[in-house]
């Protein structure tokens, strides 16, 4: 069953289709005949102001690439995309300030800075009123327990540390929305439950929009009441949590969908 918002989506994508040269043939998406390859194949997407989404499928499978044209990083081939109002590629620069992004494995902190270094110099990158930037730094230090290494260099942080971190530093402007890319791999169960805990209580605080991608079958257990499904650049399931599992366990639903396995009937 597709989630069908009742109010203007935040997130629209219809027709996004993102083709390589014949060069990227680390691509495990579908060839063209001219040789290019298709790493997003025709995606429709609504995403209401307020959903945590869950945006999961196997290694290649178009994510990243989806996040990337999100952003405004990467230019769509063809179909339209809006987000927060914005055409991200054309208006990268007004969109910085309305989205917020982690990646699990790269940081955008400043490594040889104190962490809190980090979050000034972000200050004054998106202008962020002082008033509004200690309010929300006192908030994000004591939900995400920050105090104790604000003044340690981000080089000697543990991962756990560097990632509540660079998810502080992610939200310090009020994004109306945030990409989150594997924000727990890696952690320990400890560090896990805590970002858990912290995105859910933030989601509902806060009404954050939330695109989530991650291989963690507890992520999306926890996090997400949507989930929509990707394989070869296209979207094999989008709907809640309990349509996805029906009658068996949600890990063994998502190895199916992980072994390209479609969850809806594509042959209408």
């Amino acid at each position: 069953m597709t989630t069908t918002p009742t109010t203007d989506p935040i997130i629209l994508a219809e027709g996004l289709t993102k083709t390589f040269g014949s060069g990227a043939g680390r691509f495990r998406r579908r060839r063209t005949t001219d040789g290019d390859f298709t790493a997003v194949d025709g995606i429709d997407l609504r995403i209401a102001p307020g959903e945590l989404v869950g945006y999961i499928g196997p290694n290649g499978a178009g994510k990243s690439t989806t996040i990337k044209m999100l952003t405004g990083i990467l230019t769509p081939t063809s179909g339209l995309l809006r987000v927060a109002g914005f055409e991200p590629q054309r208006d990268r620069v007004r969109l910085a300030r309305r989205i917020g992004v982690v990646f699990g494995q790269r940081t955008t902190l400043w490594w040889d800075l104190p962490l809190k270094d980090s979050f000034t110099l972000l200050q004054r990158l998106y202008r962020i009123p002082p008033a509004r930037f200690a309010e929300n730094l006192a908030y994000y230090t004591a939900a995400l327990d920050l105090g104790e290494f604000l003044d340690r260099p981000v080089r000697r942080l543990s991962l756990g540390q560097r990632m509540r971190g660079d998810i502080t530093a992610a939200l310090l402007h009020d994004p109306a929305v945030v990409y989150l890319d594997e924000p727990t791999i890696g952690l320990d169960v400890v560090s896990k439950h805590a970002v858990r805990e912290f995105l859910s209580d933030l989601n509902q605080r806060t009404g954050t929009t939330i695109l989530l991608t991650t291989h963690d079958i507890a992520d999306i257990e926890r996090l997400c009441s949507r989930v929509v499904a990707i394989d070869h650049g296209r979207v094999t399931y989008d709907g809640s949590i309990g349509d996805l599992r029906a009658d068996r366990d949600l890990e063994t639903v998502v190895r199916e969908l992980y072994l390209g396995r479609s969850l809806v009937d594509t042959t209408e």
